[in-house]
């Protein structure tokens, strides 16, 4: 796939041609979890407290340039509360 932002697998990340990720609502303390659907399932990245941890999960998950599409609707769904935004809820 040409301009996608998938390093080595080229189109895929863990099998699926694209790649939901997910960064759910803040926490009550603060910080937002990232999952990542590969191979039909779910699977927890981490917690991010920052755009910067978000970038270096989906680094480690085989995403090139990963701050190309933290924006992207296609590729990150920020669910519960604004895009960007790690603080407590």
């Amino acid at each position: 796939m040409v301009g996608s932002p998938i390093g080595p697998s080229r189109g895929t990340l863990g099998g699926v041609a694209s790649a939901p990720i997910t960064v759910h609502r803040p926490s009550r303390r603060g910080g937002r979890r990232v999952t990542v659907h590969s191979h039909g399932r779910d699977e927890i990245l981490g917690t991010a407290y920052s755009d910067r941890d978000l970038v270096v999960f989906l680094e480690d998950a085989g995403v090139a340039d990963p701050e190309t599409i933290l924006d992207d609707p296609q590729w990150v769904e920020w669910r519960g509360g604004p895009a960007h935004q790690f603080e407590a809820s």
